[in-house]
């Protein structure tokens, strides 16, 4: 449960309004995604270096990928104009990204694309509850810093849908990406973490379980940020406030 009052001043949320129509708005959500991308794509090089038999496989979508980058990249304009645009650069990204993981996985956890309400398959089951946890996490951070989660740039104001949440999380997805991978690459997924239903798959409470604490114990992790070791739970109320303070500046 949070608060029902958003934090820090009424200012914030007043410069939040008017970046979205800014370039200010436009720089923040090309960012956001291209920091998604640069996120996606140092995972599959990762994989690729850990991983020599998948060289071969990983390398074209790499590049791919890498080029979408540079595409978004040079993209200019208006949000208004170009939302689209970004958010159909987004969509190729991952489409390709999710192609690659699949590509490494073991036959018996191959995935079709990516798969919601219900998940058709193990890994978009544990990818939807572990996007699941972290959207609680940004809103929460969100609300903390004075942002308002309903106020979105990329995804677009809607009833009851909390747009800024959906626009923050895209930079932090891949801790969810790392850690259901690391899950099968350890071999601590099984079928008994899921319960069938018509359509789908439902993670059972032992897969929660399983999925929680591998989530939490990445999420107490320390990465870099900004030259200071910081755990990868505490960058995200951080990244919040910087994001709140730079509407303000």
């Amino acid at each position: 449960m949070w608060h029902s009052k958003l934090g820090s001043t009424t200012l914030i949320r007043r410069r939040q309004l008017e970046a979205e129509a800014s370039a200010v708005g436009f720089n923040l959500a090309r960012g956001w995604i291209a920091q998604k991308i640069e996120n996606q794509l140092d995972f599959l090089k990762d994989l690729k270096k850990n991983r020599p038999d998948d060289y071969d496989t990983l390398a074209p979508y790499i590049a791919k990928i890498a080029q979408l980058n540079e595409d978004l990249m040079s993209m200019k304009g208006s949000l208004d104009e170009k939302r689209g645009s970004i958010m159909g650069i987004e969509g190729m990204a991952s489409l390709t990204y999710f192609e690659a993981l699949n590509s490494i996985m073991p036959d018996a956890w191959k995935f079709n694309g990516r798969s919601r309400d219900p998940a058709k398959d193990a890994f978009n089951c544990l990818l939807n509850y572990g996007y699941g946890v972290l959207y609680s996490q940004v809103e929460k951070a969100c609300i903390i810093a004075g942002l308002d989660p309903y106020m979105g740039f990329l995804h677009t104001d809607n009833y009851n849908k909390k747009s800024f949440v959906f626009d923050l999380i895209e930079i932090f997805r891949i801790h969810i990406d790392r850690t259901v991978v690391n899950l099968f690459s350890k071999k601590q997924v099984h079928e008994g973490l899921f319960d069938k239903i018509p359509g789908g798959l439902y993670l059972n409470k032992e897969g929660k379980a399983v999925l929680i604490s591998a989530v939490n114990e990445t999420l107490d992790k320390e990465i870099d940020y900004n030259g200071r070791n910081v755990k990868i739970r505490n960058t995200i109320q951080m990244e919040s406030h910087s994001i709140a303070n730079g509407l303000i500046k």
